[in-house]
């Protein structure tokens, strides 16, 4: 399918790897201009490299060798630096950004919810909901002024499920939610779009972490951890695995494409079952 998105400017957080690095491999295929940024400076580079090549896309928006347009190092938890970055996205993208999508978070803070302190909730609520705040408040205004953007937010399935150990990343996530909601309704008819994809137990450096400790406490191999989590954490998954990055990526390229051009303020699951409601 064409997403219609040839030349669009985009601009990925979280995109030293995992799910914004796959984003970014398919909107460069569609023919997009992307600028990945991370906090991680060396695998941005490296992210970089393994993007190299990958634009074309249809039409006539390719870009010779292809890749992206500019690898940024940030910090998103600082507002000076989220100045910063933007200004160095429009710099090399030769204009406004056209398309976020906002990738960037952690897990944050875990334990019981007694022994978890302020700074604990502070530090998670900054990198996964307020650095989507810093963003957002920069380029959706830009974006509305111009009469097109498209704003995606990576938000969790935890909201729902409210994991026990998870409360500050819950909370988080919750909150990109509600303010995905607000930003469609407040930016809709200047032909912003605003939506939130959900994802769960998706392949990536995360979960992997998750696994390899789990895997060392219980004395398991890494394949048993898995099997073991899916069991009695996520029984909802009814496919049985961890998602892949690029069944996440897919959905973001539609929702950052004309072909969702009548979908705002909605919340797209990509967690194979594991909220149970509809």
């Amino acid at each position: 399918m064409d997403l219609d998105i040839t030349g669009r400017t985009v601009l990925i957080t979280g995109a030293s790897g995992g799910i914004g690095e796959e984003t970014a491999r398919q909107l460069l295929a569609e023919g997009a201009r992307v600028v990945i940024t991370d906090l991680d400076e060396a695998g941005l580079r490296h992210a970089a490299e393994r993007l190299r090549g990958a634009g074309g896309g249809h039409g006539s928006g390719g870009h010779g060798s292809g890749g992206v347009a500019a690898a940024v190092a940030a910090d998103v938890t600082s507002t000076p630096d989220v100045e910063r970055l933007v200004r160095a996205a429009e710099e090399a993208l030769g204009g406004g950004v056209d398309v976020l999508v906002h990738t960037a978070g952690t897990t944050g803070a875990t334990g019981a919810f007694h022994e978890l302190d302020d700074d604990g909730w502070l530090a998670t609520m900054d990198l996964n909901f307020f650095s989507a705040v810093r963003l957002c408040r920069l380029l959706a205004p830009r974006m509305a002024e111009r009469g097109w953007g498209r704003i995606v937010l990576l938000a969790s399935e935890d909201p729902l499920n409210a994991y026990v150990d998870d409360m500050p990343y819950n909370a988080s996530k919750a909150a990109l939610l509600t303010t995905t909601k607000g930003l469609s309704k407040t930016y809709g008819a200047s032909g912003v779009l605003v939506n939130a994809v959900s994802p769960a137990f998706i392949q990536t450096d995360m979960t992997d972490a998750m696994m390899r400790e789990r895997a060392e406490k219980d004395g398991t191999t890494f394949e048993e951890a898995v099997e073991h989590f899916l069991d009695t954490e996520r029984p909802g998954i009814v496919l049985r695995r961890r998602g892949r990055v690029e069944e996440v990526a897919a959905v973001i390229a539609f929702l950052v494409s004309e072909r969702a051009s009548f979908v705002t303020g909605s919340n797209y699951r990509v967690d194979a079952g594991s909220v149970a409601v509809i």
